[in-house]
């Protein structure tokens, strides 16, 4: 990026809060985490809601890549994360933090197509966690929102690639029963998908979008196929 693009980002207040460290969100890597405001989906055991609900944030672009600047050298790694960070153009902002040295991971809902696929082949992401929110029965119940369509492309971009990637799924049993977790792992098999499949199970936490509590239902982990490699988080 060039001074006169990056001068361009000085009132982008899109980040809602920075974690400065982190060892745990980027898989062999010290990171940084920015969390970006606002997200197209709803999903009823989402913790970030203050996040999800911001229209704005706090912190600009310029402001958040000056501080990677001074993290250079203890840091190796830039997790973008949100709410969801693709919804925004973030090519310029990406090509700075590659040019100070940092691994890009990208957590995302794969909706934003276009934008996902700019940074793809512009070669700007080195890791992908991508959600697999629901199978697409019940993708509009789980996320309050019509996108599977877009995901499934995103995934398949995915699967094309030669990025290192992750396909992860929340897990709260009054949502989704082993059926619907062995239905997902069936259409990644369809899709030839090989990796690690992660499943994350509901954080119970003071407030969520859906004000769910901890699930009821009792979720039969034997029930699920091993066709996969489940790590279960």
């Amino acid at each position: 990026m060039n001074i006169n693009n990056e001068s361009n980002l000085e009132n982008s207040s899109l980040i809602y809060d920075i974690t400065k460290f982190t060892h745990l969100d980027y898989p062999n890597h010290l990171a940084a985490i920015i969390w970006f405001s606002g997200c197209n989906m709803r999903c009823d055991y989402c913790y970030n809601k203050d996040i999800v609900f911001a229209k704005n944030g706090s912190i600009t672009l310029r402001e958040a890549l000056d501080f990677l600047r001074s993290r250079i050298g203890l840091l190796d790694g830039v997790v973008l994360s949100g709410g969801e960070a693709t919804a925004y153009d973030l090519v310029s902002f990406c090509q700075t933090i590659k040019d100070m040295g940092f691994a890009i991971k990208l957590d995302t809902n794969g909706t934003y197509y276009k934008n996902f696929k700019q940074l793809l082949d512009l070669n700007l992401l080195d890791y992908v966690a991508l959600d697999y929110k629901a199978p697409k029965e019940k993708f509009t119940q789980i996320t309050h929102s019509r996108k599977y369509d877009e995901f499934s492309k995103t995934l398949d971009l995915l699967l094309t690639s030669d990025i290192d990637f992750e396909v992860r799924t929340t897990l709260h049993a009054d949502l989704l029963s082993p059926n619907d977790i062995n239905t997902i792992i069936n259409d990644l098999e369809k899709r030839a998908y090989n990796k690690n499949y992660y499943i994350q199970e509901f954080l119970e936490t003071e407030t969520n979008i859906g004000n769910i509590q901890k699930a009821t239902s009792s979720f039969n982990k034997d029930a699920i196929k091993n066709s996969l490699k489940i790590i279960w988080r």
